[in-house]
């Protein structure tokens, strides 16, 4: 395999990740492992979300590529990772694209999802849920489409609280900070009218 060059710094586009998640896809399916893969891929970014150290070896363009095959060899003979996935992510790293692993993780997902006629879900929380709270969110979420769902889950603090959840082109904003904004609004109505019910609000 030949080595081509990427500046990191470059936006990273979905095209990129489809077709990088795509090519895998495909190969796991013909290997009947798309669901080895994928645990494959869970395992990995929770090591990458587990350890900043870890994230920016795989994201820097200071990394040399060298340094960066020997971090994948080491990964994938602690994490006994599927042959596939081993080669794949030696294919990122003589690419230069080792830094939109995650990116391509996720679009990964979101395609099995599609394969297996799964619900995608996009959750925006404050902070990170436990183990509990997730599997229970996942349980709940599952009961109430009706249908198995695949839940991304996006840290954003700056909804205060709360959450935001959205579904294909449906969004509920159970956010604290949606609330607070309503509740300004409603001070302002009732400043005016001298009245306010604050029941509506929260």
């Amino acid at each position: 395999m030949t080595s081509s060059s990427s500046d990191s710094s470059e936006p990273i586009s979905s095209a990129v990740l489809t077709r990088y998640a795509g090519a895998l896809i495909d190969l796991a399916e013909k290997g009947k492992s798309i669901s080895k893969v994928q645990q494959d891929l869970r395992d990995l970014e929770a090591m990458i979300q587990g350890s900043p150290e870890l994230g920016h070896l795989i994201s820097s363009p200071l990394v040399s590529q060298k340094k960066q095959e020997i971090i994948i060899n080491d990964i994938a003979a602690k994490a006994k990772l599927q042959k596939l996935t081993k080669n794949f992510l030696g294919v990122l790293v003589q690419n230069r694209r080792l830094n939109i692993l995650v990116g391509v993780i996720r679009v990964y997902h979101k395609m099995v999802s599609v394969r297996s006629g799964e619900v995608s879900v996009r959750v925006q929380i404050a902070q990170k849920m436990t183990a509990t709270q997730e599997k229970n969110f996942h349980k709940k979420i599952s009961s109430a489409i009706g249908s198995d769902v695949l839940v991304e889950t996006v840290i954003a603090p700056e909804i205060l609280g709360g959450m935001i959840i959205t579904i294909g082109s449906y969004m509920v904003d159970d956010s604290v900070r949606r609330k607070l904004e309503r509740l300004g609004s409603a001070l302002k109505k009732g400043s005016n009218q001298n009245t306010v019910n604050l029941k509506e609000v929260v």
